[in-house]
């Protein structure tokens, strides 16, 4: 039987299934930490190495040695372990690209560029990083993160989600504000806010459009609470109903599970789709009935990926299911 990623994305990509946390780790020891996390509970969040933030300055290169390292080290269990690089203003962004492509670039699962202020931007480091991988032997080209904090890259967003080899738009939040000189206030930085205000509001759709309509995952900024559970998982929830996120970050473990939970497809759309999918396999991919309803390739594309995202935010999907579609 036909798998329906060879039959419903016949002649394009299909969309990114990526887990729904993107995890951010500064230091080596909190590195360590997510990582440990990770192998615990199975490849449900992603984590990235911070080598911007994360790194001191005087030691950039130090920094990104040891992340590729470890990306590199037994301690990632999974291969979901990606890093962050500077942005293109400042010096050591092409020593970062070239010790993680050169050390790392077999298990990189993606890198994130931050602060472009243009497509051009964005060019520029896809393109540097192409080129490592062809010096390094890198066969399958590393898929890139853009992170949108600038007015200029809001302006260009739908340039950038049409570049090559981008895999999802993520919102910098705290930095877009501050870009804003005072006009946002500050209270904007974290619910209700971050939701409320038109112009972080605004931005949110722009990049949720664009990179839903380009192939590419939307990714939502963190929430600034770390211990109120109940308040992370609202916060997910908001980015992912009123704004279609469809992943989000985290700088603390705390955040981890309620965004997972907030992210989740309906379970019983996750049944449906379970039906939906299997008749239609065995259909051969033709028009079936499910409940009453007639479902063509349209609805199977629909149901196939929510289904994908089902297994990637840890559901529990039947075995003869992982083993029919999955394995």
């Amino acid at each position: 039987m036909r798998h329906p990623d060879a039959v419903l994305f016949a002649g394009e990509k299909p969309f990114p299934i990526l887990p729904a946390v993107d995890h951010y780790a500064g230091s080596e020891k909190l590195m360590r930490k997510a990582m440990a996390l990770q192998a615990e509970k199975g490849p449900i969040f992603d984590i990235t190495c911070d080598c911007e933030d994360g790194a001191k300055a005087g030691a950039e290169v130090e920094h990104a040695t040891m992340a590729a390292e470890l990306i590199m080290s037994s301690a990632n269990a999974h291969g979901r372990v990606g890093a962050r690089i500077h942005d293109i203003t400042h010096p050591s962004w092409e020593e970062d690209l070239e010790i993680l492509v050169r050390i790392a670039g077999q298990r990189l699962p993606f890198l994130t560029l931050p602060k472009p202020r243009a497509a051009a931007d964005v060019a520029i480091q896809i393109a540097a990083l192409r080129a490592s991988e062809a010096r390094h032997g890198i066969q399958t080209p590393i898929p890139v993160h853009v992170l949108i904090e600038t007015h200029g890259a809001l302006r260009e967003i739908w340039e950038i989600a049409a570049q090559a080899g981008v895999e999802s738009l993520d919102f910098g939040l705290m930095d877009f504000v501050s870009a804003h000189h005072g006009a946002i206030p500050g209270a904007a930085m974290k619910s209700p806010g971050q939701f409320d205000h038109p112009l972080v509001a605004r931005a949110k759709c722009e990049i949720s459009a664009a990179a839903l309509a380009n192939g590419v995952v939307p990714s939502h900024n963190v929430t600034t609470e770390l211990t109120d559970l109940d308040y992370i998982r609202r916060d997910a929830e908001q980015a992912r109903r009123r704004f279609g996120y469809l992943r989000m970050w985290s700088i603390h473990p705390n955040q981890i599970d309620p965004i997972i939970e907030a992210m989740r497809p309906d379970f019983s759309e996750v049944e449906d789709a379970i039906a939906i999918v299997c008749g239609a396999q065995d259909a051969h991919w033709g028009p079936i009935q499910h409940a009453g309803k007639l479902h063509d390739r349209a609805s199977y594309r629909y149901y196939w990926e929510l289904l994908k995202r089902a297994r990637a935010t840890g559901m529990t999907i039947p075995a003869e299911i992982t083993e029919r579609f999955f394995a």
